[in-house]
């Protein structure tokens, strides 16, 4: 059996000796003044020394209460650290994952029971986003978005390649039997991928020359939906509508072509440890996009 007197005084004591007052150390435990005072007490009864000089209103450390606040200071230090660390041992450890809304939405979250699954350990906390410098400003652990250029500081890993294609309502596809045949309807665009037709396009070897007015929207999100009322025909990622189309709300008449970019799973160097949940998201997300 240990020698040492009451834990929750020896407590008491070192707020009291670190805040230089009965008063502040109450504040502090969220306890009366006359509670301090009496554990202070009963410490110094155990001891058979005085560790605070009482003047007028203030208390001030005795030799003997310099040389326990040392003591005391150094061990709750280590009890702190020690106990934080166990604590975060035994919490799943957590991933910041920023990536569109559309590809959340349509591809991650369907998938993303399996992975905590087989991976309890780990919880995915999931961010819209497709700016770069979330991750750079490590506001994200990590970045799923299409490209085909990178920052050569990130470690960026191809997950599967882009395809993309008009997408429409039946009805329209009915009508489209060959790539000019998209011309004669209203296109649907997004302001983040402004070029996507122009792109597709160019794969075609066609002018893109419409003859409807056109039609632009925010949101890939919001560019489906309208797609869907029948407004036009819309051009996406296949990987972003393949839950639409397997429901039969869109139909892809003329199928999709690669575009040159892939969703890409992109960190920073200092997340490339093997043993570092960042590498088991990689590790997951790599045999998700070859399942697919």
């Amino acid at each position: 059996m240990r020698r040492l007197p009451s834990l929750n005084a020896l407590r008491f004591f070192d707020s009291a000796a670190r805040q230089s007052s009965f008063t502040l150390a109450a504040k502090e435990l969220c306890v009366t003044h006359s509670a301090v005072s009496q554990q202070i007490r009963q410490l110094e009864e155990w001891l058979g020394c005085a560790l605070f000089e009482r003047r007028a209103g203030r208390v001030q450390l005795t030799a003997a209460g310099l040389d326990l606040q040392r003591a005391a200071h150094d061990a709750f230090d280590l009890l702190e650290r020690r106990c934080d660390e166990l604590k975060r041992s035994t919490q799943p450890a957590e991933l910041a994952v920023g990536a569109p809304a559309s590809f959340l939405s349509n591809w991650l979250i369907p998938r993303l029971e399996r992975f905590e699954a087989a991976h309890p350990d780990i919880r995915i906390r999931l961010q819209t986003a497709a700016d770069a410098a979330l991750l750079n400003t490590q506001r994200v652990d990590a970045l799923i978005l299409a490209g085909r250029d990178w920052p050569g500081e990130w470690d960026v890993t191809p997950l599967f390649a882009e395809t993309i294609g008009p997408v429409c309502t039946p009805a329209w596809a009915a009508r489209i039997a060959k790539p000019a045949d998209v011309l004669d309807a209203p296109l649907l665009h997004t302001s983040s991928r402004p070029d996507a037709w122009k792109d597709w396009a160019a794969h075609q070897a066609m002018a893109l020359a419409p003859r409807q007015p056109e039609r632009e929207f925010d949101h890939l999100g919001h560019m489906l939906e309208a797609a869907a009322a029948g407004l036009g025909v819309a051009i996406a990622p296949a990987v972003l509508v393949e839950a639409e189309l397997h429901r039969g709300r869109l139909a892809a008449p003329l199928g999709f072509v690669e575009s040159g970019a892939a969703f890409s799973l992109c960190l920073r160097q200092d997340a490339r440890r093997a043993d570092a949940a960042p590498q088991r998201l990689r590790d997951w997300l790599l045999a998700s996009a070859g399942a697919q």
